[in-house]
């Protein structure tokens, strides 16, 4: 029987203590060309038990409570032409070309899910509740003022 342990062979110490590697945290990296230009999404929530859907509007950095339920959803960020480098995620351009929007969920104020819903993907890291399904259905420009 072999066992592989993460430590260096020199040292004498139990598995059990050797270090826990480090997780490296994400980081979203909005891009000056990005910012300030979206102003909202539309996300449509779906009862999977009344099979009825309801599409929210809501601006990014707000959050909207799903009407008949103990759930709301905060939206923390929108990337138009999302790419992912290791832990990085950003936009290569402000043109809607993969749109994300990063999003978190709560039931009865507990954080639930925290990810991104894609509009052009929508079963890509797809949230999970028996209740209702959530997908980015389109997403709102700032205004332009002259």
């Amino acid at each position: 029987m072999l066992l592989v342990s993460g430590c260096n062979d020199q040292q004498k110490t139990p598995v059990s203590t050797c270090p826990a590697p480090t997780k490296r945290e994400a980081r979203i990296i909005v891009p000056p060309e990005v910012q300030g230009q979206w102003k909202a999404v539309k996300i449509a929530v779906l009862n999977k038990k009344t099979h009825k859907k309801s599409v929210y509007t809501v601006d990014i950095g707000s959050s909207f409570r799903v009407k008949g339920s103990s759930l709301s959803v905060k939206v923390l960020s929108f990337l138009p032409a999302f790419v992912m480098d290791g832990t990085t995620m950003t936009s290569v351009s402000n043109k809607p070309e993969n749109p994300a929007a990063l999003v978190e969920v709560f039931d009865r104020g507990t954080q639930i899910f925290k990810g991104w819903l894609f509009s052009l993907y929508p079963g890509a890291h797809p949230f999970q509740h028996p209740d209702y399904s959530y997908t980015l259905v389109d997403f709102i420009r700032t205004e332009k003022t002259s």
